[in-house]
């Protein structure tokens, strides 16, 4: 009974009608008590995503007459971040791709500084909190310790700081406390009006909110990659096999790569190019911690990144456990009827935004017809193992490109991670093809 009523839940929560009395609610809150559009800033000296986002704040302020309240966080939650190392270099995959697509400054090569340094950078920063003029002294210290001129960043530290940086160690722990109790775990995170805005790649629902509150300003939105991105299906001919796949590593219980496959189908099709889908285990059927406070921002971010991409999304009936096994066990079936890819999006759009419980077989038979397949002939393979074998090769594949989450794609030698980033695929396949 409760499964049956979640999707209705989630489709509620998530509705239009919902977010936008909250959102009335909040600033009706901001009015009653006179105060200004005050957003909470996280930033961390070692994010890549935080450098990046400091500099757009100064713009952001003027235009929209805002006010910051900076939170300096450094530590990183083990159970947040299941590959750190990985995500290290991810993340300064990302920079050096946003920077460039922003023209925003950013290093070439990752900076060496020790922990010790860190920690002193670190401490200046929650100093400079309670003082005037936070964001220019911030940025002067982000810029010396991202482009490694040890001299400026040194003489940026007070030297009382630098012998006491010890002092400071409670003043972190209360705002990475201030972070997780407001329900978020990453810095780069701006906080305003109860929502949460990640870094660049998130600044557009930012705008486009202070926009709506601001009947008089400029409607522009600068920190935009969708419009970049191919939006709509093609009808060009099937693709030549003999072309690079774009390939995808994916997982039925992500939503991100429900999105993230739409789309690829996408630049497959107007590239040419054949797509090839890797499924792998969600963590948690891999014995790995999703606190619910990151399931949560997730199904809340997913929501308006699919509004923004017009993709159906919002009534949710999680497949994990025996949705997704029964997903996997049927999906070589489809690839042998050519219908792979179409099997796994349709599995995809029922389970994100159709509600259909995929672990019922009422359910699974709904999306196997749906996807032009013969239910009679598919419930044979539900009892086949095999997929367990492949799921974990594919994890391994994942790892070989230094990647852990999905989806994940790659092409040729260009690897990236989270949807966000189907934009430097596509440069990577459009790149290609001009050579060839």
């Amino acid at each position: 009974m409760i499964n049956q009523i979640k999707p209705y839940l989630i489709q509620a929560l998530l509705s239009e009608f919902i977010i936008d009395k909250k959102r009335k609610y909040a600033d009706k809150k901001r009015i009653k008590n006179n105060l200004t559009h005050q957003v909470t800033v996280y930033l961390a000296i070692d994010d890549p995503y935080s450098y990046l986002l400091l500099q757009t704040l100064a713009e952001l302020k003027d235009r929209y007459s805002l006010e910051y309240d900076f939170r300096t966080v450094l530590n990183k939650p083990t159970e947040m971040y299941p590959a750190p190392e990985m995500w290290t270099d991810n993340a300064f995959q990302d920079g050096v791709f946003l920077a460039e697509l922003y023209q925003l400054a950013f290093p070439a090569q990752p900076p060496k500084i020790s922990q010790q340094q860190k920690l002193i950078a670190t401490a200046q920063l929650l100093h400079y909190e309670l003082q005037p003029r936070y964001l220019a002294k911030a940025l002067e210290i982000f810029s010396s310790y991202w482009q490694e001129d040890n001299d400026t960043l040194a003489s940026l530290i007070d030297p009382v700081i630098q012998s006491h940086s010890e002092c400071y160690q409670q003043h972190l722990l209360s705002n990475e406390a201030m972070l997780k109790q407001h329900g978020h775990y990453q810095s780069a995170m701006l906080h305003y009006g109860g929502e949460w805005y990640w870094g660049i790649d998130r600044l557009q629902y930012l705008e486009k909110r202070l926009n709506d509150l601001h009947p008089s300003a400029d409607k522009k939105i600068l920190f935009n990659q969708t419009h970049n991105i191919l939006q709509s299906d093609n009808t060009l001919p099937v693709a030549n096999d003999e072309k690079s796949p774009l390939v995808i590593y994916w997982s039925i219980r992500s939503p991100y790569s429900y999105l993230g496959l739409l789309r690829a189908k996408r630049l497959a099709a107007h590239f040419q190019v054949p797509l090839v889908i890797k499924p792998i285990l969600p963590m948690v059927m891999r014995r790995m911690l999703v606190p619910k406070t990151k399931r949560m921002y997730i199904l809340q971010d997913v929501n308006r990144e699919a509004a923004a991409l017009d993709i159906p999304f919002g009534k949710v009936a999680d497949p994990l456990g025996k949705g997704v096994e029964r997903c996997y066990a049927l999906f070589e079936y489809a690839n042998a009827k050519q219908l792979g890819v179409e099997f796994l999006l349709t599995y995809a759009q029922a389970v994100w935004s159709k509600g259909i419980c995929s672990e019922t077989d009422a359910g699974l038979k709904h999306i196997v017809e749906m996807s032009g397949l013969n239910w009679f002939e598919a419930k044979q393979y539900l009892d086949d193992n095999s997929w367990k074998t492949w799921a974990q090769n594919n994890l391994f594949a994942l790892y070989q490109h230094n990647k852990w989450g999905v989806p994940s794609f790659s092409y040729e030698n260009t690897t990236v991670f989270g949807q966000d980033r189907l934009l430097q695929i596509q440069h990577a396949i459009a790149s290609s093809h001009q050579k060839s």
